[in-house]
């Protein structure tokens, strides 16, 4: 099962949030996650970024592959993603 930490929508029409989630890579977007790892809210200013660094260590460090926006995410949040 290869696993991916990518974004799920969340929110209303135009006002979009985003949970931050562990998810068979073959799931549809919005389908049913393995795990919340934490949300980004985008429209406020300064834009919120809460993530569980222990438990996204602990995703990478078993070959979980971040999205390129997940990725800039945990990068500011001072996680380091492995490359594949």
């Amino acid at each position: 099962m290869p696993a991916v930490i990518r974004l799920k929508r969340m929110g209303a029409k135009k006002k979009p949030t985003h949970r931050i989630v562990v998810m068979d890579k073959h799931n549809a977007r919005d389908g049913k996650p393995i795990e919340i790892l934490g949300y980004y809210d985008p429209k406020r200013d300064p834009a919120v970024i809460k993530v569980n660094k222990e438990r996204a260590e602990y995703w990478l460090g078993v070959g979980a592959v971040p999205s390129p926006a997940v990725g800039t995410l945990l990068k500011k949040q001072g996680i380091k993603s492995r490359k594949p």
